[in-house]
């Protein structure tokens, strides 16, 4: 999407492993037939043996291998072999309560697995697998279960440690938290992990990863703009994101036609807006999104209103990148930004 530097930056930036290229360049070595990212751990080639790419795609059409070190034609996270098998994991047993030791037994030194999934995805392995655990106690009081039944249910030792992870998320308890009227919170599951989406019978107010680390703050502020509790449980409106969410997943569907209620200022308001106009396997930088609402002095601020977007995908800030091309950071993870322009590439060519 961006005109490539010349070779020598790119060679140099293969040299350091530079993780400002991640996902924007990639570099084909024409005497193993194999192309790589520019992060990958394999003895580097000899710069006349490499050609380069600005996308894995445009590698493997051009006749080379992927890497089976780096895995360059998947998101990040998935070059990680013991990411992938730990994630698998907690997939194949949700309700498991991981320690240290069991990832001792699997084979992998704790201390490394904790700053490899922290790098990924701004968490340690134990604090995914509890959030796991949480989300399925969420559910069963939303189905009108016992707390008691619940907190058994997802893990928990202890009833206070299920409602202290409960209050430290939404402000206050679970038995507090069945539907009644307003707003109601439920998960929705996705291929990049789960989500919390907010709704009441009108709009959707909040949709964000489950493991984002202003999800608590995002949280608050639907509550106090609404004046109210958050309830757990699903509106139609719950049901059809996750519809849609599913659909533009499975590559049906490349814009969203919810009704919306998101919470911010006006200016803010103005960018996600703007992001909205962005088609799907487009990409735009902060001062083009700044020029489109008219204010093209307004990058650092543009920049900020992305970074505070609480409904993720359906307004898609992942689709704004640095204005050299490189994935600057994303709320939800870089590994899923990065997913995210993959997958809609395949939408490149609607209008």
């Amino acid at each position: 999407m961006f005109d490539l530097p010349d070779d020598a930056v790119l060679y140099a930036a293969l040299s350091s492993r530079d993780p400002a290229y991640e996902g924007r360049a990639y570099v084909g070595v024409t005497s193993t037939g194999i192309f790589c990212r520019l992060t990958c751990p394999a003895r580097k080639p000899r710069p006349e043996n490499c050609r380069w790419f600005a996308t894995a795609r445009e590698a493997e059409a051009d006749g080379f291998r992927p890497c089976k070190r780096c895995h360059p034609a998947g998101a990040t996270a998935e070059g990680d072999k013991a990411v992938v098998a730990l994630r698998s994991a907690i997939e194949a047993d949700p309700g498991r309560r991981w320690t240290e030791l069991d990832i001792e037994k699997m084979g992998y030194d704790p201390s490394t697995i904790r700053r490899a999934f922290r790098r990924h995805f701004g968490m340690t392995f134990l604090q995914m697998a509890r959030n796991i655990r949480l989300r399925q106690g969420a559910r069963r009081v939303a189905d009108g279960d016992a707390v008691i039944d619940a907190q058994l249910d997802a893990g928990f030792d202890s009833a206070s440690g299920f409602r202290q992870a409960f209050a430290k998320l939404f402000g206050h308890p679970p038995a507090a938290m069945r539907a009644e009227q307003g707003l109601v919170a439920d998960w929705i599951d996705t291929p990049l992990g789960g989500m919390i989406a907010i709704s009441d019978d009108q709009a959707l107010h909040l949709l964000e990863f489950t493991d984002r680390k202003a999800l608590k703050s995002q949280i608050n502020r639907v509550s106090k703009d609404m004046k109210g509790k958050i309830g757990l449980g699903q509106s139609d409106i719950t049901g059809m994101t996750a519809q849609q969410i599913a659909e533009f997943f499975a590559g049906d569907r490349s814009r969203f036609d919810l009704p919306l209620a998101p919470h911010g200022t006006a200016f803010q308001r103005d960018v996600w807006d703007a992001l909205c106009q962005i088609p799907a396997g487009q990409t735009r930088s902060y001062s083009e999104v700044a020029q489109a609402i008219g204010k093209p002095n307004a990058t650092r601020a543009v920049a900020r209103a992305n970074a505070t977007n609480g409904i993720a995908i359906i307004i898609p800030c992942h689709r704004v990148i640095g204005a050299d091309g490189t994935l600057t950071g994303y709320a939800g993870g870089l590994w899923r930004k990065e997913k995210l322009i993959a997958a809609e590439r395949r939408y490149a060519g609607e209008p």
